[in-house]
């Protein structure tokens, strides 16, 4: 039997982002914590306890963490970030925390091919923000998309679009440990590292390197990006590209915002995005607590 291990956390995960479009449809009359915990049917104790088992913080420094001031204080930060994610130079791989992330891209012939030839063996598991499916083939991890329920032929065909001329094996048992390694807390000292298979432009491979060097818990606009890639007039053509990143939380893109502050544009939903983000800063804050403890 697969170890479901992440089931808790992605039913939590439900009605931290009920509560959060239940926000975003009340946002001009500032609703209660109150009216905010009924709106997904819990007291407000029991919210509060959802929202520490989930987050590890209160609902309240959640919700601060969703508001625009909170986004703006980030994206001041956000040139410092890449400044220093430019010294340690793009050919280095890309960290989340413990997470070491390196990539090969396709080669053109291979771009052209569509992946014929290529065996992509994938799965659909809960993680601490719902579903995914996660796909992989001998040469790395080349797909990880949140999806809305466990219906396989739905879920896979942003895969098989992306992949029309490969051969696709569901085996959950191969791939819940790359999930596992994903979501899932570290052993002290102990890296977990990944390695990608990505299928796409020049450009779009060349932003999905610039998002890795983002750390957790920041935020940078995609403007920053950009410039970052010392390509200032491109922001449009960034924003294309983070919007058809696939592989999800490995390639950070939901740390990519606008400049005004609002968490939008996401490919498995803003929902989605905003509690990754709220998530985030949470871990964030107990990270420092920790440290200076």
């Amino acid at each position: 039997m697969i170890e479901n291990e992440f089931a808790p956390q992605a039913d939590d995960y439900q009605r931290v982002e009920q509560a959060i479009r239940f926000l975003e449809a009340n946002f001009h009359r500032h609703p209660s914590l109150d009216e905010i915990a009924d709106s997904v049917h819990l007291s407000k104790y029991h919210f509060q306890r959802l929202f520490k088992r989930w987050a590890g913080i209160s609902p309240t420094q959640f919700l601060h963490f969703l508001t625009l001031e909170y986004a703006k204080e980030r994206l001041q930060e956000s040139q410092s970030i890449l400044d220093a994610a430019l010294d340690a130079g793009l050919s280095g791989p890309g960290r989340l925390h413990d997470l070491f992330v390196t990539f090969e891209a396709t080669t053109p012939g291979e771009y052209k091919m569509l992946g014929a030839g290529l065996q992509i063996t994938y799965g659909i598991h809960d993680t601490p923000f719902g579903k995914c499916l996660l796909a992989t083939t001998a040469r790395g991890i080349c797909a990880l998309h949140f999806v809305q329920s466990s219906d396989t032929p739905a879920a896979l065909q942003p895969l098989t679009d992306h992949w029309p001329q490969a051969s696709l094996v569901e085996d959950r048992i191969q791939t819940q440990p790359l999930v596992k390694q994903i979501f899932g807390p570290a052993s002290t000292g102990q890296s977990r590292p990944f390695h990608l298979l990505l299928k796409g432009t020049n450009f779009q491979v060349q932003v999905w390197q610039a998002l890795m060097t983002i750390p957790p818990g920041a935020m940078v606009s995609y403007q920053d990006v950009a410039i970052y890639m010392d390509r200032p007039t491109a922001a449009r053509a960034v924003a294309g590209a983070v919007a058809r990143n696939p592989i999800a939380y490995l390639i950070p893109c939901h740390r990519v915002i606008s400049r005004t502050g609002n968490a939008h544009r996401y490919r498995w939903g803003t929902a989605r995005k905003k509690a990754m983000l709220g998530w985030e800063a949470g871990q964030r804050i107990q990270k420092e607590m920790s440290d200076t403890g």
